[in-house]
């Protein structure tokens, strides 16, 4: 079998950490499978490649290019994999991924006519998203988020830990009733819950090829994305004497950005922060909102004397506005820790 499945869905919906989990959990209970991280953003090793190294999974990332405008590369990528005697290997998503189904699965089908298994065009979204979508209340990217579920062959609603067991059958019947077209499933991809399913539902399921009838150049959606901006820096962070808390640095970088976007009046759907040391403990803090608690998805186990740093965001917020918030949070409470900055690269630009 070689199996080719995308993981679709909005920023911050555990795409990274659900492929993370489900490369593992396949490789130990059925066949080697792997794992593609794609990036907008130029360079190698970016965040979630090396965050999925730390992790020790079967990795390795595409930058600079969507996959949607690659199949090339990707498919150099994908035969390199299979060669190697993997059964499934799964891919995610730069941005937003809307139009990816008919751009990543329509495409390799029509230009690699049954070279390649294309297994359940999966989607994830988180509780949050998911209860804002259905509650029917208009609100920054709801369109988005509508669009993305249209293409679903198959919708995981992770993070399921986060919802009571009644609240989950809601949230999972509402989203059968709201899209019938797509299979819908529950997993917890950090707590390595439901990963049986979802591996059953992509090593037996397959795609549709349905062509959604979604309004790509539809006022609501086309505003949305457009207002978003995509910042990503990568720096490295030396402590001046002794040692400091490398989780606390973290939140409190999420923090000051949080603060910094709700004081000028707009919203950062995504904020991912990953640092690691040399002998490989790493830290991760991620933000899904200026109202939401920042999420502590892994700790450093021991005091850091210096770390390397990557902050990956996506923001409704004009670049260069978006640019000087994170550029002063690092500056002040880098200060704050006594740390030494050095900046090894910076990309910021607007999705519009």
């Amino acid at each position: 079998m070689k199996k080719f499945v995308v993981f679709s869905g909005f920023l911050g919906s555990g795409k990274t950490t659900a492929m993370m989990a489900l490369t593992r959990y396949y490789t130990e209970h059925y066949a080697k499978a792997a794992m593609i991280s794609n990036d907008l953003s130029e360079g190698n090793n970016l965040a979630d490649n090396r965050l999925a190294q730390l992790s020790s999974c079967n990795a390795s990332e595409i930058t600079g290019e969507c996959i949607c405008y690659c199949h090339d590369v990707l498919t150099e990528r994908l035969n390199a994999y299979f060669d190697e005697g993997c059964e499934l290997v799964v891919s995610d998503i730069p941005g937003f991924g809307v139009g990816a189904l008919e751009h990543v699965y329509h495409g390799l089908a029509a230009e690699y006519p049954g070279q390649y298994e294309l297994g359940p065009f999966t989607v994830l979204i988180e509780p949050g998203n998911a209860k804002l979508l259905l509650s029917g209340k208009s609100a920054d990217m709801t369109h988005i988020l509508d669009a993305q579920l249209r293409e679903a062959d198959l919708i995981v609603l992770n993070k399921r830990d986060l919802l009571g067991n009644d609240e989950t059958e809601t949230v999972l019947s509402g989203l059968a009733s709201k899209y019938p077209e797509a299979r819908v499933i529950a997993i917890s991809a950090a707590r390595g819950e439901g990963l049986e399913e979802l591996a059953q539902a992509l090593r037996n399921g397959e795609s549709a090829l349905r062509r959604p009838d979604i309004d790509y150049v539809g006022e609501g959606l086309q505003r949305e994305m457009g207002s978003i901006s995509e910042y990503y820096i990568q720096y490295h962070a030396v402590v001046c004497c002794n040692d400091f808390d490398g989780t606390a640095y973290l939140e409190e970088m999420a923090s000051a950005v949080q603060n910094g976007i709700r004081d000028c009046g707009c919203e950062i759907p995504h904020l991912k922060l990953l640092a690691w040391e040399q002998e490989g403990d790493y830290g991760k803090v991620d933000l899904l909102g200026t109202g939401r608690p920042i999420e502590i998805t892994h700790r450093f186990e021991r005091p850091c004397t210096e770390l390397a740093v990557v902050l990956n965001a996506s923001a409704a917020c004009p670049d260069t506005k978006l640019d000087g918030i994170i550029t002063n949070a690092m500056s002040v409470v880098s200060e704050r820790f006594g740390l030494e900055v050095m900046i090894f690269r910076k990309e910021c630009f607007g999705m519009g």
